[in-house]
C-alpha cells in the first residue's frame, strides 16, 4: 500500500467511538497470533485495523476491500474476525469523541497528502493514544490485580468461603508485615498481641488446609518473611577462654522473639508444601533472599539458628538450582571468618547443615567440593574459636574422607600446618580428630604423611601436659592405626623411641608412666631386634649429645675467662687485641 492511498483511507468514512484503544493494540500487533495466515496476509488486515482504528469505524466496512486478499479457503478467518469484532464493549457515543459536527478541528487530516497532512495524522493519532493510560484503570482495575477485594484481616479463616480464603490469608500477611519495638515492651501493646494472634491464625491455616497458594499470596508470604526477619545486627565483642569457647556463656537472647518464632515456623510450613512449585517460587526466594537469610546466622540468639538451620536445610533440599549459589555463600562466610573477623556465632550450625549435605555429594567428587574441603574446612582449624564447632568441622571432614579416601593426606598435612603449639586443649581436639582421620586412611596415603605426622606425635608424647601425653599414648590402642604403624615400623619407631624409653623410666604422671612402659615391652615383642637397633641408636645419640654438650660448656668458659681480661676505663670496656681462637657451638 503506497503513501496517497494510505492517507486516502485515513480520509473515508465517519468516527466510529466504540474502538477501545487497547484493544486496537492487541489486533496491530498481535494479528499473526489470531489468525495464523501468512506473514503478507497478517500485515495486509493490520494496516487495516489501524484504518479502522483511526476513523473509529468498524473493520467490516473495510473487509469487503480484501477479497483479493481473502480467498475461500480464509472465509472462516474473516468470520471469525468479524464475530470477534462483534463482542468488544462499546464506549458512550459520547465519551471522549468530539461532535459529530467537525468539531476538534485541531486534530483533523487535511486533504493534501504533503508532508503538513502526515505531520497532522501523526498529532491526530498521538493525541487518541494518550486515553490509554485512563481506559486502563477500567480494564485492570485494582481489585483484579491484587486478587480481588481486600477482605478485613481480623476475620477468622472459619467465617469465609473457601474461594475467599486466599485473600484472607493475603490481607493478615500484609497486616503482620508491620514492624513493632519491643525494646519497649508497653509501645503498642495491642497491637503486638493482635499481630501475634494473626500469625498464629496463618500458622493454624498451613496446618488444616495445606492449600494451593496462588503466585500473589507466595509473593505475600516472602515479603512478610523477609519484612520481619532481615534486619542488622549490632556489633559485640568477643572474648574466648583458652579452650576456644565464648567466655560469656550467657546467651543473648532477642526481645522480639514472640513474633520472630512465629514468622519462622510460617516460612517453615510455607517451604514444606508438597504442592509447592519450586519453578515458581524461586522467583520470591531468589538470590538476595537466600542471602540476607544466611546472614541472620550471625544472630546471637541460640533459638533464631537453631529455626534458621531447618529453614536452611528446606531450601537447600527445595531449590535445586540455589544449591552452588549456597554452597559459594557459605564458603564466602567462612573464609571472612577465619582470615579477616575470626567473628561469628553461627558457624557451628552451617558446619552441622554441611554435614548431612556432604553426605549427599555424588561420586566422584566434584573439583568445587574438593576445593571446599581444602580451601575452607581445613583452614577453619585456625581460629581461636575452633573449639566451639570443632564437634561439627570434624565430622564434615570426615564425611569428604570417606566418600574419597585420597584426600586423607591433605587434610592431615592442613591439620599438621594449623597445630596448637601452646594450647594444650587444642591439642587434644586435634589428636582425638587424627584418631578418627587415621582410622579412615588407606596405607599408600598414610606413607606419604607417616614422616612429619610421627614428629608431631613425638612431641606430644614428649609433653608435660598429662592430658596431652595420655591422648598421644592412646592413638596406639587402636588397631587400624597399630596395623599401619607396625608396617612402617622401620621409619616410625626410630622417631619415637627415646621419648617413650624416658617416658618408661621417670615421667611424673603415673597414667603415662605405665603406658610407656605397655609400649615398650608391646614392641619389645613385636620386634626385638628393632628395638636393640633404636637402643643402640639412642646410646649414639646420647654420647653425641653429650660430647657437644661438653662441647659448649668449654667454649661459655673461654668466653668468660677472655671478658674477664679487659681493662675498664672509666665505665666503658675496652678491648684488647687478643690471639685469635675459634669458638664453636
Amino acid at each position: 500500500m503506497n503513501k496517497n492511498l494510505f492517507l486516502g483511507c485515513l480520509q473515508k468514512g465517519r468516527r466510529y467511538p466504540h474502538f477501545h484503544h487497547s484493544y486496537f493494540y492487541y489486533y496491530a500487533f498481535n494479528f499473526k497470533k489470531l489468525t495464523q495466515l501468512s506473514l503478507s496476509l497478517s500485515l495486509s488486515l493490520s494496516w487495516y485495523v489501524f484504518i479502522s482504528f483511526y476513523h473509529q469505524k468498524p473493520m467490516s466496512i473495510f473487509l469487503p476491500e480484501t477479497s483479493g486478499l481473502l480467498s475461500a479457503s480464509n472465509s472462516t478467518v474473516s468470520t471469525m474476525i468479524k464475530q470477534f469484532l462483534a463482542k468488544i464493549p462499546r464506549k458512550s457515543a459520547k465519551s471522549n469523541t468530539p461532535d459529530a459536527d467537525g468539531g476538534g478541528s485541531s486534530t483533523s487530516v487535511t486533504t493534501d497528502v504533503g508532508n503538513s497532512s502526515f505531520i497532522n495524522t501523526y498529532n491526530a493519532i498521538s493525541s487518541r493514544l494518550n486515553s490509554v493510560k485512563q481506559m486502563s484503570s477500567s480494564i485492570f482495575p485494582a481489585s483484579i490485580m491484587s486478587g480481588g477485594e481486600m477482605i478485613d484481616p481480623h476475620v477468622p479463616f472459619k467465617d469465609v468461603q473457601s474461594s475467599d480464603k486466599l485473600r484472607l490469608l493475603i490481607s493478615k500477611l500484609n497486616l503482620c508485615s508491620k514492624l513493632y519495638d519491643f525494646h519497649n515492651q508497653d509501645q503498642d501493646s495491642a497491637e503486638k498481641d493482635i499481630k501475634r494472634q494473626t500469625l498464629l491464625d496463618i500458622i493454624d491455616f498451613f496446618s488444616s488446609e495445606s492449600p494451593k497458594l496462588s503466585e500473589p499470596a507466595m509473593f505475600a508470604v516472602c515479603k512478610m518473611c523477609g519484612n520481619n526477619l532481615f534486619r542488622d545486627f549490632p556489633p559485640k565483642r568477643f572474648f574466648y577462654s583458652p579452650r576456644g569457647e565464648k567466655e560469656d556463656e550467657e546467651p543473648s537472647f532477642d526481645p522480639a522473639w514472640s513474633h520472630l518464632q512465629l514468622v519462622y515456623e510460617i516460612l517453615l510450613r510455607f517451604l514444606s508444601q508438597s504442592s509447592l512449585d519450586p519453578k515458581i517460587v524461586k522467583q520470591y526466594i531468589d538470590h538476595s533472599f537466600i542471602l540476607r537469610l544466611l546472614d541472620l546466622f550471625d544472630s546471637e540468639d541460640p533459638r533464631e539458628r537453631d529455626c534458621l538451620k531447618s529453614v536452611l536445610h528446606r531450601v537447600y533440599g527445595k531449590f535445586m538450582v540455589h544449591r552452588p549459589f549456597i554452597r559459594m555463600v557459605v564458603s564466602n562466610i567462612i573464609y571472612r571468618f577465619v582470615f579477616e573477623t575470626e567473628k561469628h556465632n553461627g558457624i557451628a550450625e552451617l558446619l552441622e547443615i554441611f554435614g548431612s549435605v556432604i553426605s549427599g555429594f555424588a561420586l566422584p567428587l566434584k573439583n568445587e567440593h574438593k576445593l571446599f574441603l581444602l580451601r575452607a574446612l581445613v583452614p577453619l582449624h585456625k581460629p581461636k574459636s575452633v573449639g566451639v564447632y570443632h564437634h561439627q568441622l570434624t565430622y564434615c571432614v570426615v564425611q569428604f574422607v570417606e566418600k574419597e579416601p585420597k584426600l586423607s593426606s591433605a587434610v592431615i598435612k592442613g591439620l599438621l600446618k594449623y597445630w596448637p603449639v601452646t594450647s594444650s586443649q587444642k591439642q587434644l581436639m586435634f589428636l582425638s580428630e587424627l584418631e578418627e582421620l587415621l582410622e579412615k586412611i588407606h596405607t599408600d596415603e598414610f606413607e606419604k604423611i607417616m614422616v612429619p605426622l610421627f614428629r608431631r606425635i613425638n612431641c606430644c608424647l614428649r609433653s608435660t601436659h598429662f592430658q596431652v601425653a595420655e591422648q598421644a599414648h592412646f592413638l596406639w590402642n587402636n588397631e587400624h592405626i597399630l596395623h599401619l604403624i607396625m608396617c612402617n615400623r622401620h621409619v616410625i619407631i626410630p622417631l619415637v623411641y627415646l621419648t617413650i624409653e624416658q617416658n618408661s623410666q621417670n615421667h611424673w604422671s603415673r597414667t603415662v608412666l605405665n603406658l610407656a612402659q605397655n609400649m615398650m615391652k608391646m614392641l619389645n615383642d613385636v620386634d626385638q631386634e628393632l628395638v636393640q637397633s633404636c637402643q643402640g641408636q639412642s646410646e649414639e645419640d646420647k654420647s653425641k649429645s653429650t660430647v657437644v654438650a661438653e662441647k659448649r660448656r668449654l667454649t661459655w668458659e673461654r668466653l668468660e675467662s677472655i671478658a674477664g681480661f679487659q681493662p675498664v676505663v672509666g665505665s666503658v670496656p675496652v678491648l684488647e687485641e687478643t690471639s685469635a681462637c675459634i669458638v664453636s657451638c
